[in-house]
């Protein structure tokens, strides 16, 4: 039960990241098309720098990263640790996929 409950954790990480990055830098496209700059190009610098909060906001924020880790550490409970590196893991996919998509939308390149 609770390895299905991880599973969906990791599921929703990454689709969170995805929809941060995506929605973030597709709406932000918008707004620079309305204020007269290039839409493509700020959405490619967008996503360049949404991509760290996209993942701190997937993952539940950094605190409940640090609790974990403090737990996995100093209660000697080592797979709080491993899960928790799973979920940034999963997010990180999450913020490479959206990344992907962006740089085939604007044909550049997101690093």
């Amino acid at each position: 039960m609770e390895q299905e409950r991880f599973m969906a954790t990791m599921i929703n990480c990454y689709f969170i990241a995805l929809g941060i990055l995506l929605g973030g830098s597709l709406i932000g496209g918008i707004a620079a098309f309305l204020i007269g700059e290039p839409p493509l190009t700020m959405i490619g610098r967008i996503a360049k720098s949404l991509k760290i909060w996209a993942i701190v906001a997937a993952i539940g924020g950094t605190f409940d990263a640090i609790t974990n880790f403090q737990r996995g550490l100093f209660d000697g409970v080592p797979l709080d640790i491993f899960k928790q590196v799973l979920l940034i893991v999963s997010a990180m996919g999450g913020t490479q996929t959206a990344s992907k998509i962006i740089s085939w939308l604007i044909q550049e390149n997101v690093s």
